[in-house]
């Protein structure tokens, strides 16, 4: 084969994705047929992707890897058809002659000799050819290409990057499913000059993007208009994700302005009732007929123009539900983009696992559940690091001999299970082994030996605790270093790596019966779940990940130990840091009554408990990295945006722990206990704005924040409701005709609550009837103000008479 030819990237690139996907499946399949050599589905499998291995070779004019190809087809032919039983000697010569071929799909370096060099090609041929069976094999020579096989045309590579057939003429190939070469006008592989993107043909046997293709084990894959594969760069995936969210985003902000519209309606309808009592006022006193004439046009223009304005937001409603679910659509699909089934990633392992327990003379098997759970391509790839390690620590440490595990009542054959799921937002990995699990007492004595604990602690340590030295730099339990075990790179490398994804493992054991790893760790790095907070009046976000818990404490249960503010949870005693201090977010204040909001962050070796000004539910927030310039933000991880398009910073909290530590090491604490926060400066009122209508609600919002009230909004009766019973305020001014739940119901049910009952509500609504006044009373209200009279100092000094000023 010429230089040329063998240096042509982008058909090497093409092998390269082929070969990787084929030894895939062979690697798979002789796995798999070394613990049953006649399984014939396995057999099949196996025989066609050496047979497809063999026509990709010849396709791109690497010849070296056709005789490699070959034997191992004829090896696993003469399987099929009972001439030769595979041994573990087959095995493990078919399995490097599946790396002997990836190594042989590198292209060399400028400089640098070809990857392989033709006698150890001629070497492995013999080697495969020699083994007992083998005798009734057409053994190739390393330089001979097959030419009896009719769909084993040599194709080369012409120089604009088109297959080319042996005479000349360039057309398009694509591989069937056995790997041949077949003209075609309908499908082909198509590479653009920069290779950034290339369509695949829909076969089984099709190349892929790094690996990621069509597994060879879904059913259908070479079916006609079955999907074809893209390659697009990560960068691409991100910008879409990005702008589908802030789709999703500015989609959202029909809703208020179609329900500001409906405010202008309802304002429209009193304006025609008004209309009404005028003409019929003027009417009764015998005004001049023309006038009253002039009154029935003007009349029935409003009335036409209230239809057209009915039909325009009934309209803009309609829009909005369609964008808004396109948005959301939009979304979903490019989040998924970037979601790759686990599989796909862990396709070596059980060939590593394989060689590893053979090499220290253990039989081993991996097996793989939930293979096809989905996850953020960037957490797949980084997974592979930390699962290696554990594999082969379970291996080494884990799995027991053939005849010691024999001797316990167990098969000879030691099994490692990973099994992925989705739980709770969640990525759940379980790597088990059913193996001795961890001599606690031995892990125990090296504790006291490395000095880490002394002798009668030790001795009082509970297992989980003792569990958790292992994740310690350094820590060892080999007395010797091996290739595998003792150099000192433990599990703390794993967990570093699994906090590296915001995620987290706990080890639990069973003594003689195994040990489990269970990694927990976010769906996307895209997509985080967070908890929102409010800070001194700014939204925080802190990923689901390191929140613990979440809790309401009374000032009472706060405790000063050794100078500190401390609570009790869950029978520790964890320390209290205020959010407003720890971020900076303005003067320090007290609480706005006698309870706490505290938020519970870290594990189970180091946890603090952080006071901040009210929790503002969940949310699923898409993740907008910081501008680089600014550097390192402290405490602050990235950006996101809420629904409505406002912007939140999503919380660093390992950061965050690493700032209450230089606090409380610094002894700049801010007292939080009951003495400190009367001290502080008095809180401002709260008022809870209940109205459907946007233009009325910020005007109440701004009317009583300028007065200096702490003013909330709900958008209806139901939002009020819940936000009346996850918070707490002074007043309640509420609307009476909303959606959901109108200021009716709400002002009954608030008075129905025991909590509740006593607190100051005002209804202001168009309805100025006596009898829709004396129904907002009877319901309770303390006051019923007519939008009608509504004037800026009448809300206001209603407000004051029945709550007071701000600061009181």
């Amino acid at each position: 084969m010429s230089d040329d030819a063998y240096r042509d990237a982008s058909m090497l690139e093409l092998f390269q994705m082929e070969a990787k996907t084929q030894t895939d499946t062979l690697n798979a399949g002789l796995l798999a047929l070394e613990r049953n050599p006649s399984d014939a589905r396995h057999l099949e499998s196996c025989m066609r992707a050496a047979h497809s291995l063999k026509g990709a070779a010849r396709i791109v004019n690497l010849t070296p890897a056709v005789p490699v190809a070959h034997v191992m087809e004829d090896c696993l032919v003469l399987a099929q058809e009972g001439r030769l039983h595979l041994t573990p000697a087959h095995i493990d010569t078919l399995l490097a002659g599946s790396d002997l071929l990836l190594r042989l799909g590198q292209l060399p370096a400028p400089g640098q000799s070809q990857p392989v060099e033709p006698a150890t090609i001629d070497a492995y041929v013999a080697r495969l050819g020699a083994l007992p069976g083998m005798s009734g094999a057409q053994v190739p020579a390393a330089d001979a290409g097959d030419a009896s096989d009719v769909d084993d045309v040599p194709v080369q590579a012409s120089h604009d990057g088109n297959l080319a057939s042996a005479s000349g003429s360039s057309v398009p190939q694509a591989f069937d499913a056995a790997g041949s070469a077949r003209a075609s006008r309908d499908s082909g592989l198509t590479i653009d000059a920069d290779a950034s993107v290339a369509a695949e043909p829909t076969t089984a046997a099709s190349y892929a993007p790094g690996g990621d293709a069509p597994g060879a084990d879904a059913p259908g894959a070479d079916a006609p208009g079955a999907d074809r594969v893209l390659r697009v760069t990560a960068t691409t995936l991100n910008t879409l994700l990005g702008l589908s969210s802030e789709t999703m985003v500015e989609s959202r902000w029909l809703a208020p302005f179609s329900k500001s519209l409906l405010g202008i309606k309802r304002q429209h309808d009193q304006a025609l009732t008004s209309l009404e009592n005028i003409r019929t006022i003027m009417h009764d006193h015998c005004v001049d007929p023309q006038l009253l004439s002039l009154l029935d046009d003007l009349r029935g223009r409003i009335a036409t123009t209230q239809t057209s304005l009915a039909e325009r937001v009934n309209d803009l409603e309609r829009f909005d539900w369609r964008l808004t679910h396109l948005g959301q659509r939009l979304y979903d699909t490019a989040l998924a983009c970037r979601m790759r089934p686990l599989g796909d990633g862990v396709t070596a392992l059980p060939r590593m696992v394989r060689d590893l327990g053979r090499e220290l003379g253990k039989v081993v098997r991996l097996d793989i559940s939930g293979a096809r759970t989905r996850v953020d391509r960037d957490i797949l790839e980084r997974l592979d690091a930390p699962l290696t390690h554990l594999l082969r620590n379970a291996v080494d440490h884990g799995i027991e001999l053939p005849h010691v595990r024999q001797a316990q009542g167990k098969a000879a054959e030691g099994v490692i299970t990973i099994a992925a799921r989705h739980s709770a937002g969640t990525l759940v990995i379980d790597v088990t082994d059913d193996g001795g699990g961890i001599d606690i007492e031995s892990l125990r004595g090296e504790v006291v030996t490395r000095g880490l604990a002394l002798a009668n602690t030790a001795s009082q340590l509970s297992e989980e605790e003792l569990l958790e030295f292992l994740f310690l730099p350094g820590f060892s339990t080999r007395a010797r270093v091996t290739q595998i075990s003792g150099r000192g790179v433990g599990l703390d490398a794993v967990q570093n790596a699994v906090r590296a994804l915001h995620g987290n493992i706990v080890i639990t054991q069973m003594t003689g019966r195994g040990t489990r790893f269970t990694l927990s760790l976010p769906l996307s790095l895209s997509v985080v779940r967070a908890l929102i907070v409010e800070v001194a009046g700014e939204p925080y976000a802190l990923p689901l990940a390191y929140v613990a818990h979440t809790l309401v404490l009374p000032l009472s249960a706060i405790e000063q130990l050794e100078g500190h503010q401390h609570f009790t949870f869950e029978g520790q005693q964890l320390g209290l840091v205020l959010a407003r201090q720890l971020l900076g977010a303005g003067q320090v204040a007290g609480p706005e009554e006698d309870h706490v909001r505290i938020v519970v962050l870290g594990d189970d070796q180091q946890a603090f408990g952080v006071a901040v000004d009210r929790f503002l539910g969940e949310r699923s927030l898409v993740v907008q990295p910081l501008d680089p310039r600014l550097g390192k933000v402290q405490d602050v991880a990235c950006g996101a945006l809420m629904e409505d398009g406002s912007p939140i910073l999503v919380l660093d909290v390992e950061d965050v722990i690493r700032s209450i530590e230089k606090l409380v090491s610094a002894g700049r604490l801010a007292g939080l206990g009951r003495a400190q926060w009367e001290a502080l400066a008095s809180r401002r009122k709260r008022v809870l704005v209940v109205d459907d209508s946007l233009t009325v609600r910020e005007l109440q919002r701004k009317l009583l924040t300028k007065r200096g009230y702490d003013v909330s909004v709900a958008v209806d009766g139901m939002d009020g409701w819940n936000m009346l019973r996850a918070d707490t305020f002074d007043m309640v001014i509420s609307d009476i005709d909303m959606p959901r739940m109108d200021g009716i119901e709400l002002v009954t049910l608030l008075k129905r609550d025991a909590r509740l009952a006593l607190l100051p509500v005002m209804i202001v609504s168009y309805k100025d009837r006596p009898e829709d006044r004396q129904r907002g009373l009877d319901a309770g209200a303390d006051y019923y103000l007519a939008k009608s009279n509504f004037h800026d100092e009448t809300l206001l000094d209603i407000v004051e008479d029945l709550i007071g000023k701000p600061d009181q």
